[in-house]
């Protein structure tokens, strides 16, 4: 092959990773059904981020977090026919993310090794920005960050999981009642309850602000 097949072929790949972009996450699922690998490296690419912030809230490790996101999308990659137009691609994806991070938490209990609200922390923030012009500022932002994941990790996986999902993820009532499978009136009032014993909890933080 020649430098100047390799070159049209890049451009070729680039211009197409640029169209898949463009495009819905149920369109590529679809790609994807079809053998179009680019289809699921773009739903990774678009996907591994927000999936660590959520399943690192979750569990507070890092290491578990990883390995709970990297088993996801196998589990994408190798089911990829199960997915059907009558949910939303991101429902589908954080249901079986959620469920994985579920079934580590019933791990970690009967390994004993750690309880529920036994929070690693890892150097790297997924949430924070950029305030290295202000030390002062970084550093309490980030203390106050530690201080803000230890309350969500000492919930009950219940409220944990719905806080994250509503105010951490952003996502609906609706979809959070898909991705949990509960009445969408017990997803409202858990994330209130949850919002409650939070603020409770971080009442001093609020005040210093």
């Amino acid at each position: 092959m020649t430098d100047l097949d390799q070159k049209e072929r890049y451009q070729k790949r680039k211009k197409r990773q640029r169209e898949l972009s463009n495009l819905s996450d149920e369109d590529l699922i679809f790609l994807f059904q079809d053998g179009e690998l680019p289809a699921f490296e773009e739903i990774v690419n678009r996907y591994k981020d927000p999936l660590m912030n959520f399943v690192f809230r979750f569990l507070g490790d890092k290491s578990e977090s990883e390995d709970v996101v990297q088993e996801t999308f196998l589990r994408v990659f190798r089911n990829k026919r199960a997915y059907k137009k009558i949910a939303k691609f991101s429902t589908w994806i954080y249901t079986i993310a959620g469920n994985l991070a579920k079934t580590e938490l019933r791990k970690r209990k009967k390994r004993n090794l750690a309880s529920v609200s036994d929070l690693g922390y890892d150097d790297k923030d997924f949430e924070i920005s950029d305030e290295s012009s202000n030390p002062e500022k970084k550093t309490n932002t980030v203390m106050y960050e530690e201080i803000i994941q230890e309350e969500i990790g000492k919930l009950s996986a219940k409220f944990r999981e719905v806080i994250i999902l509503r105010d951490i993820q952003e996502l609906s009532y609706e979809e959070i009642s898909k991705i949990i499978k509960v009445p969408l009136g017990t997803v409202k009032s858990r994330v209130n309850r949850a919002r409650l014993r939070l603020q409770e909890k971080l009442r001093f933080l609020l005040e210093k602000k």
